[in-house]
């Protein structure tokens, strides 16, 4: 069903501009400007980096197109803030910001490679974020990366942000915005840097908490204690495969985002900048994946090297109790004419070679390493 025919389409009058009132949550969430919508994070308007109160979401980019038609360049936008979105909301943020349908799919559906495509004079990027979960102790089943998505819908004065999952949220994005006006000065592709620059931050700290669990296991696989757990490396294993698939693939796409004409020329420095820090992160992730390929090799030739080290240990000893077993067993036959068998010493004797020989095995087993 088109979102036309869930939400009423908006008629708003243009009046004249006022300062506008601070609302509140109820208040935005009955304005028949604002999609009737529990995902709906935050909107403003942003005008000479400092934020401005709007009726609704129509009302807020009317004000900042009257201000960017007035002004030779404006620098006035809208910032819509979304968490996992139905279809029809997201619908109703297309119309209003003209938004291409193929990428309003896969802002719904989630679930994109990491990439950055142009749809008229606006981009659609997605980003893949990452969130160390913390845990008592590593175990084989514990989950170590959590993952999701930040798709951006990127405008000239509009950015409109749909976030899935619950790592990685942009409060903190906005609000160190809003706090330096200059920043904010930028328009949107100052917004989308900001937000680049934090996914790109998550990955560091991720990385470096993920090499500090690998050094643990590293650390425990040439430990001298039995402590062989294969299924803790292999979880670690699987762990940094779906870290390298959430990073790498960002690399190229960002590369080329720093390049395209859309991007304000006193801008570009700003995305080469996080650009050397993804391949710092991505260097970060292939060396810690090759060295947990080591530590998984080396833990498996440890694990043979021991079992075999118990094997013989156990040959060893078989050998040993071989010699007083075969004795024991030619002396258990009942036969009339034996060796010994009338003689006074002959229990002695038969004693003192069991002991003699396997004195002389155990020697022999002991300066070779066996035992």
């Amino acid at each position: 069903m088109r979102s036309s025919l869930l939400f009423p389409r908006i008629k708003h009058v243009r009046a004249v501009r006022t300062p506008r009132p601070s609302l509140s949550a109820a208040d935005r969430a009955n304005s028949p400007c604002v999609p009737p919508s529990d995902s709906l994070v935050e909107y403003a308007a942003y005008v000479n980096g400092k934020k401005i109160d709007a009726l609704g979401i129509v009302d807020a980019l009317e004000l900042v197109r009257e201000h960017n038609a007035a002004q030779e360049k404006g620098n006035a936008f809208v910032w819509v803030g979304l968490h996992e979105p139905d279809a029809p909301e997201v619908e109703w943020l297309a119309e209003v910001f003209a938004l291409h349908p193929l990428a309003v799919e896969d802002a719904v559906k989630a679930h994109q490679r990491p990439k950055v495509e142009r749809y008229g004079d606006s981009l659609f990027v997605v980003l893949k974020t990452v969130a160390y979960l913390d845990h008592d102790e590593l175990t084989a089943t514990s989950e170590i990366i959590g993952t999701g998505e930040i798709m951006a819908f990127v405008g000239p004065d509009f950015v409109v942000t749909v976030r899935h999952g619950t790592h990685c949220p942009l409060t903190e994005v906005r609000q160190r915005l809003e706090d330096k006006p200059k920043l904010l000065s930028r328009g949107p592709t100052g917004v989308l840097h900001a937000i680049a620059d934090h996914v790109v931050d998550k990955y560091l700290t991720v990385a470096d908490l993920m090499q500090t669990e690998l050094e643990d296991v590293e650390a425990m696989v040439f430990a001298e204690v039995s402590a062989r757990d294969i299924g803790r490396i292999y979880n670690l294993k699987r762990e940094m495969i779906e870290m390298k698939r959430s990073v790498t693939p960002l690399q190229s796409p960002l590369a080329t985002l720093a390049q395209r004409r859309m991007i304000p020329s006193e801008m570009r420095e700003y995305f080469r900048d996080v650009v050397d820090h993804l391949a710092r992160v991505c260097e970060q992730v292939e060396s810690s994946n090759e060295l947990c390929n080591s530590v998984l090799q080396a833990a498996l030739a440890r694990s043979n090297a021991l079992a075999n080290e118990d094997m013989r240990k156990i040959s060893s000893w078989v050998a040993i109790m071989a010699v007083p077993t075969m004795i024991a067993g030619i002396y258990g036959m009942n036969f009339k004419h034996m060796p010994e068998l009338e003689s006074v010493f002959g229990y002695p004797l038969v004693i003192c070679v069991m002991v003699i020989v396997c004195t002389l095995l155990y020697r022999g087993f002991r300066r070779n390493g066996w035992l």
